[in-house]
């Protein structure tokens, strides 16, 4: 059990993804069964690998930046396995098994795989606040997944198109539902998370006199994507279900594009956040790091690109609405 590494079921997914690709060259009658199998095993060499982590690593089980990628990648992989399972004419695995494979890369390039250090104080909150935003996360990519083939099959019908070979994608109706119930999820565990990582700011300033200030790049973006969320909830319950579909879907595509660029503040950029929950430096000593003071270099730049991005995705989502009611 030890040997199972990274790469065991990040081939197995990318072989599943081949086959599914394969789908549009060329019809096969074990396609679909070969196709799970490798999903199938892909998803038991990724629970072998969590359950060897979690019981060999030292301190909280799970508790790094990379394990965090990797169970996001896992919750992602076990939709697909289930959708796939119960829904074999359709195309899921074109749409789910990018992500998870980007999620996969994400943690085995990029995020640090050591373990958080975690005092009895904040344990609990601590994975509050990781889990409710995993979820989130999952929930946003599931929508994203949702709403592009939400999209391309509202086009296809638009233009009276034949669907393309092997492409075959759920109804209109199934994937409107999928699409909101992702965005209600997203938005509930966000909530959540959001609430946790309030309860731990307030923990730490209380033991040790650490604080993680609001504008920091990460916690601006957590909460700009919860609003926005909140405003695609919102779009869903206040559109007529002919309506709404559209809409809501290209909510969620734009807020997969805040999720983007949230992760990637998280890798790029020296923040506070980073410091304080991944690295562990106290907050009141960010000056004085030996890589130097966060601001103005740092957050600044960050607060101007998040307001940029803010910016232009409400523009975006509001043109699209306009299009979707004109359309109606």
């Amino acid at each position: 059990m030890s040997g199972i590494s990274i790469t065991c079921f990040a081939a197995s997914y990318s072989v599943a993804l081949a086959l599914e690709l394969s789908r549009l060259v060329f019809r096969s009658g074990i396609r679909g069964a070969i196709m799970l199998g490798f999903g199938a095993a892909g998803l038991l060499a990724h629970t072998l690998y969590l359950y060897e982590r979690a019981r060999s690593t030292p301190g909280s089980p799970l508790s790094s930046e990379q394990d965090w990628y990797v169970v996001a990648a896992w919750f992602l992989a076990a939709t697909y396995l289930y959708l796939t399972a119960y829904h074999r004419d359709n195309a899921f695995g074109v749409f789910l098994l990018p992500l998870v494979l980007g999620l996969v890369a994400a943690g085995a390039w990029l995020a640090d795989p050591m373990p958080f250090e975690r005092r009895p104080a904040i344990l609990v909150w601590g994975v509050v606040h990781g889990v409710s935003l995993l979820l989130a996360t999952v929930a946003v990519l599931a929508g994203f997944a949702a709403g592009s083939m939400y999209l391309a099959q509202d086009r296809r019908l638009k233009k009276k198109l034949p669907p393309p070979q092997g492409l075959k994608l759920p109804s209109l109706e199934w994937l409107q539902r999928a699409n909101s119930r992702a965005v209600g999820l997203a938005m509930l565990m966000l909530g959540v998370g959001i609430l946790a990582g309030v309860i731990l700011n307030m923990i730490y300033e209380r033991s040790d006199g650490t604080t993680l200030r609001w504008d920091d790049p990460v916690v601006l973006g957590t909460l700009l994507m919860f609003c926005w969320l909140v405003v695609s909830g919102g779009v869903s319950a206040l559109y007529r279900p002919a309506l709404e579909g559209r809409k809501v879907a290209y909510l969620t595509v734009l807020s997969f594009i805040f999720l983007i660029c949230l992760l990637g503040a998280g890798f790029l950029l020296e923040t506070q956040h980073r410091r304080l929950y991944v690295d562990g430096m106290p907050a009141r000593r960010l000056e004085t790091a030996p890589f130097g003071p966060l601001r103005p270099a740092g957050v600044e730049r960050a607060e101007a690109a998040f307001q940029h991005v803010a910016a232009s995705a409400a523009a975006l989502a509001f043109r699209a609405i306009g299009r979707g009611g004109t359309a109606g």
